[in-house]
C-alpha cells in the first residue's frame, strides 16, 4: 500500500516549481535589477528616441521637395562632432574611475568633460553666427528651419544633461556622497552622455546628406 502511495505521488510532483522556488530565493523577490534613477533614465532615453525619431522621418520625407535648399555645413560641425566624441569617451573613463574607486582622476575627468561640453555648446552658437552672416535664417527656407531645430534641441538635451552632471560634480568635489550612489550616478550620466553622442551622429549625417 505504501509504495502504491509513494508511486502515485512521484506521479504528481511538479518538478519545474521546484525549480522556480529556487530562482525565487534567489533573487529575493526583486523581478528586475533596476532601481528607480536606472528606470528613469532608460525611459527618457527611450522617449528621446521616438521623439527624434518623429523628427527625423518628418525631415526625410521633406527634403525630396522640390522647394528644399542645401544650407552649407561649417568644418566647425566636424570639430564640434569630435568634441562630443570626446566628452563621452571621458564620461566613459570616468565611469571606470569610479568603479575602481579613484575619485581623484574622477574630479578631472568630470571637470575635463564640462569644458568640452560648453566648447560644443559655444562652437554651436558660432555656427549658428556664421551661417546668419551668410544669409541662412532660420525662417528663410524649410532645409534651414530643421538645421536650427534639430541643433538647438540637441543643444537643449545637453543642458539637461549638464544639469546632472553638476550635481554629481559637486557631490565628488565636496565628497558629499555614498560610494554606491555616486557610482550609479555617473554611471546613468556616462549613458545618457552616450545616447546625445549617438543622436547627433544621426542627424548630423542626416544633416550631412541633405
Amino acid at each position: 500500500m505504501n509504495n502504491r502511495r509513494s508511486f502515485f505521488q512521484l506521479l504528481s510532483e511538479k518538478p519545474w516549481e521546484q525549480s522556480q522556488i529556487t530562482e525565487d530565493n534567489n533573487h529575493n523577490g526583486k523581478t528586475l535589477n533596476l532601481t528607480k534613477a536606472n528606470l528613469g533614465v532608460r525611459s527618457i532615453i527611450t522617449v528621446n528616441c521616438i521623439f527624434f525619431s518623429l523628427f527625423i522621418v518628418a525631415y526625410a520625407d521633406r527634403m525630396f521637395i522640390h522647394d528644399w535648399q542645401t544650407i552649407p555645413k561649417p568644418l566647425l560641425l566636424w570639430l564640434n562632432t569630435f568634441v562630443l566624441f570626446l566628452s563621452s569617451i571621458f564620461f566613459h573613463k570616468a565611469k571606470v574611475y569610479s568603479d575602481l574607486q579613484e575619485f581623484q582622476k574622477v574630479k578631472i575627468s568630470l571637470s575635463v568633460i564640462g569644458f568640452l561640453s560648453a566648447l560644443f555648446i559655444v562652437g554651436q552658437l558660432i555656427v549658428w553666427k556664421k551661417l546668419m552672416n551668410l544669409g541662412y535664417f532660420f525662417n528663410s527656407n524649410i532645409a534651414n528651419s530643421y538645421f536650427y531645430l534639430f541643433t538647438t534641441l540637441h543643444v537643449m538635451h545637453l543642458l539637461g544633461g549638464l544639469f546632472f552632471w553638476k550635481n554629481i560634480t559637486f557631490k565628488i568635489f565636496y565628497k558629499n556622497y555614498t560610494m554606491l550612489n555616486i557610482q550609479s550616478s555617473i554611471k546613468l550620466c556616462a549613458m545618457y552622455w552616450h545616447f546625445l553622442f549617438l543622436v547627433w551622429l544621426v542627424l548630423f549625417g542626416l544633416m550631412l546628406n541633405s
